[in-house]
């Protein structure tokens, strides 16, 4: 049982699945219980954020201190993203990041959040906050629609 809670975990840290797969899967798949299962991938969903975070913000300063281009690079990615962007994030700034991160959708999430978080410069404190409470939400979120569309489809198919 403790080779599932780890894939579960393990899972909901990778980019991509995150807990949007590893939910499913550990209700419908592996018969987890499924608070524990939520349990579980909120904490590996989350787990991952600071480093994400951390790594960020000192990948990118290693390569604009090291190498021109990557300087020019990231300078021109950085300044086009928060000039084109900025009216609206600023004043939606924490919301939209919440919104980011909770609604369960391809290319949603938290690693998603932390780019969007570092990107545009929001406090690493602030970050984590937002993005766990995000985290949290589309845990909910996937948690709900499992228990749903599991409930369905098994009712479905008892009809005779």
């Amino acid at each position: 049982m403790i080779k599932e809670f780890f894939l579960v975990f393990l899972l909901s840290a990778s980019p991509v699945v995150e807990l949007r797969g590893a939910i499913p899967l550990g209700v419908l798949v592996l018969h987890i219980n499924p608070a524990l299962v939520f349990l579980l991938s909120i904490l590996g969903n989350f787990l991952i954020v600071p480093f994400i975070l951390i790594f960020l913000k000192y990948f990118s300063d290693f390569l604009m201190h090291k190498y021109y281009f990557f300087n020019k690079f990231l300078n021109y990615i950085f300044s086009k993203t928060r000039d084109h962007y900025a009216h609206k994030f600023e004043r939606w700034e924490h919301w939209a990041l919440l919104i980011l991160v909770a609604i369960p959708l391809p290319f949603t999430g938290a690693w998603t959040g932390a780019l969007a978080a570092f990107l545009f410069d929001i406090s690493f404190k602030k970050s984590l906050l937002i993005i766990f409470l995000g985290i949290v939400i589309a845990g909910f979120i996937v948690s709900a629609l499992t228990m749903v569309g599991n409930g369905a489809f098994n009712g479905f198919w008892a009809i005779k």
